[in-house]
């Protein structure tokens, strides 16, 4: 169970990414829109698992490729944005978080 420190550090790291992936996002990605899904802070707030998604869903793995490969950059702006408010910052584990593409599978099964 995530405490309330972990809580609040959570909805800080998603808010700027958020951020930070729409200014970053146009040249990281040429022709999709970002979303920060989620973000799960470990218990010694040394590492942060982000969910994100992407429209319109291309290949997951290059996607993912591309975002491991900026994560450097990505945490460094995030460390500039978010120095006063947190003492270390996290670690950046990305994954795609593909839920709205199973929602999409769900309607359409219904629908047939």
């Amino acid at each position: 169970m995530e405490s309330t420190r972990q809580k609040k550090i959570s909805r800080l790291i998603q808010k700027d990414l958020a951020g930070i992936l729409q200014k970053e996002g146009g040249r990281l990605f040429p022709g999709q829109m970002i979303t920060v899904t989620d973000v799960k802070v470990s218990a010694d707030l040394g590492v942060a698992k982000v969910a994100v998604s992407a429209f319109p869903a291309g290949e997951k793995m290059e996607f993912l490729g591309k975002l491991k490969d900026s994560s450097k950059e990505i945490r460094y702006a995030l460390g500039k944005l978010a120095r006063h408010q947190l003492r270390i910052i996290p670690e950046l584990i990305f994954y795609v978080d593909d839920s709205l593409n199973r929602m999409e599978e769900i309607d359409e099964l219904l629908k047939s």
